[in-house]
């Protein structure tokens, strides 16, 4: 499950997973995303906030997932990895490769900090 929030004042899309990632979830987020991108050109940023890396629960949710990204990096400035999960920590160093957005590993504690530089 992926609880998401689109603080539509600032442009930014906050994400909180809740458990394993299903296809459904992203489907859902395009569906709110999208509409902003379309008026607006953009989101300034991306917040993953998670406490760890919850997974897919399915080969569909995985694919669901890879869609999503490619569909929306271009539409991204900036992304802020969340978490003191080590496997969520890495991430930025491997999605720089694939994703067009400046992408940044916070840990739990600095979330006000991931928020800001977003903001900046």
């Amino acid at each position: 499950m992926l609880d998401h929030e689109l603080r539509r004042d600032e442009g930014l899309l906050v994400i909180r997973p809740r458990g394993p990632l299903q296809a459904h979830d992203f489907t859902a987020l395009a569906t709110v995303v999208d509409p902003y991108i379309e008026a607006h050109g953009m989101l300034r940023g991306i917040m993953l906030e998670a406490s760890s890396f919850p997974g897919w629960d399915s080969f569909a949710a995985l694919a669901s997932h890879l869609r999503f990204v490619r569909d929306h990096h271009r539409l991204v400035l900036k992304i802020a990895a969340v978490s003191d999960s080590p496997v969520v920590s890495i991430a930025p160093q491997l999605a720089s490769h694939f994703v067009k957005a400046e992408i940044r590993h916070f840990p739990l504690k600095d979330r006000d900090a991931a928020l800001a530089w977003l903001r900046e």
